[in-house]
């Protein structure tokens, strides 16, 4: 099962951790990892790429996880341009888990 976690600080999105994998399909043909996965990189290319901010991301390939951290004193304009991005891959991703219950959980943690 692919786990994504939402660090919180109250409403505030400090950044996320997904891991995992979903056991959907094999290697190649699993819909849901590549949902998963065209998601993040999606949101972490905004951030970094786009925005040209220096959000802190950790991949680990021994148990399929990436992290990214938001930086502090992002300013107002890109802190809100941040949490949209991260709002709308934590809907996205809860709604895949409304469609494939048993393949992925999306978890908010203080």
């Amino acid at each position: 099962m692919i786990t994504a976690s939402f660090r919180m600080t109250g409403d505030r999105i400090d950044g996320f951790t997904v891991k995992g994998h979903s056991g959907y399909a094999d290697e190649g043909h699993d819909i849901v990892c590549a949902a998963v996965t065209s998601a993040v990189r999606l949101t972490e290319c905004a951030v970094n790429d786009v925005l040209g901010l220096e959000a802190s991301v950790k991949v680990r390939e021994r148990d399929a996880a990436i992290t990214l951290r938001l930086p502090g004193g992002l300013g107002e304009e890109n802190e809100s341009t941040c949490q949209t991005l991260l709002t709308a891959l934590m809907v996205y991703l809860t709604e895949l888990h409304g469609e494939y219950p048993e393949n992925i959980i999306v978890v908010e943690e203080e």
